[in-house]
């Protein structure tokens, strides 16, 4: 009977040990396909950069692409839709990795020069990407990024006071400040106005400086 109940506890055991190495490596093998797809994307990202740098958006085509990264038609579609599909993907990127720097900066001011001097260099990028998408679509690109610099700046400020307002209020003031530098920072780079880069970081940090301290002292005393 101690034999049996042996040889039973071993065959489980064994069972699984088994159980678990299929785990491990079925996890392992979905990792590195993973990482695999996601370099295959930035592959294609990186080439479709490359070819707007010469091509407005509505010329590229898929076999360009495909030819510049050196992956055929079938890998291309297992990824994306369209040429668009992948714009959408690399924009989403590029939100994620600006809101990954601008939460490692110490103040709102140092946040609002590295958002201009993103804005400054991937004009070029921005612009044709304002052209497939319209502004209304860029407005939706920018505002995932622009709301959470918008929640630093109050953050930031209501600590400097040691006052804070509620959460409605704070998300009316998100919301504002959202929306007046998304459209600010559309007409920015894709009119181009009589505004130098100095300039419009000048105004903007005025703005605030002068604008969000009071604001957010007057609601704090309905708090009080």
């Amino acid at each position: 009977m101690t034999f049996l109940f042996y040889r039973a506890t071993i065959f489980h055991k064994l069972k699984f040990t088994e159980e678990m190495a299929a785990l491990v490596f079925c996890q392992t093998n979905i990792m590195k396909h993973a990482e695999a797809s996601y370099k295959t994307k930035c592959a294609m990202t990186a080439s479709l950069k490359k070819i707007m740098e010469t091509k407005p958006l509505s010329k590229i085509t898929i076999s360009e692409i495909c030819n510049d990264c050196g992956i055929n038609r079938k890998t291309f579609y297992y990824h994306f839709q369209d040429v668009l599909d992948l714009l959408r993907w690399m924009l989403d990127e590029e939100a994620l990795d600006v809101i990954k720097k601008a939460d490692l900066l110490n103040d709102y001011e140092a946040v609002l020069h590295f958002i201009i001097d993103y804005v400054d260099k991937n004009k070029h990028l921005l612009i044709c990407a304002y052209d497939a998408l319209g502004r209304e679509g860029m407005k939706r690109f920018l505002t995932s990024d622009l709301r959470y610099v918008a929640g630093l700046l109050i953050s930031e400020v209501e600590n400097k006071l040691g006052k804070f307002v509620d959460s409605h209020f704070r998300d009316f003031l998100c919301d504002f400040y959202t929306n007046a530098l998304t459209g600010i920072l559309i007409d920015w780079f894709h009119n181009r106005p009589s505004l130098d880069r100095k300039e419009i970081m000048d105004y903007l940090i005025l703005t605030i400086k002068a604008s969000l301290p009071s604001v957010i002292e007057e609601r704090a005393k309905f708090r009080l």
